[in-house]
């Protein structure tokens, strides 16, 4: 079985919240040097976050009507047989 605190730890994470319209592009969660939290659609210039975990627990702490989540930096988490 997968240990997930291990398997996710050392995968870069960013926070995105789903398109606010049909039309619209996804969000990206940008925190400013000051601790605010901006969006931009542009994934390269979000907050990378060290871990998924880090990812999930600033989406979290987002007001609910955001519905923001983790989503791995690198797209997929690539030779990690999530299933067995």
């Amino acid at each position: 079985m997968l240990n997930s605190s291990f398997a996710f730890a050392a995968n870069p994470a960013l926070v995105s919240r789903p398109p606010l319209g049909p039309r619209d592009p996804a969000q990206y969660l940008v925190v400013t040097p000051a601790g605010s939290a901006d969006w931009t659609h542009d994934p390269a210039a979000a907050t990378t976050f060290a871990s998924m975990a880090e990812a999930m627990r600033a989406a979290i702490r987002l007001p609910a009507s955001l519905r923001a989540f983790g989503l791995p930096r690198g797209g997929e988490l690539m030779g990690l047989d999530l299933l067995n």
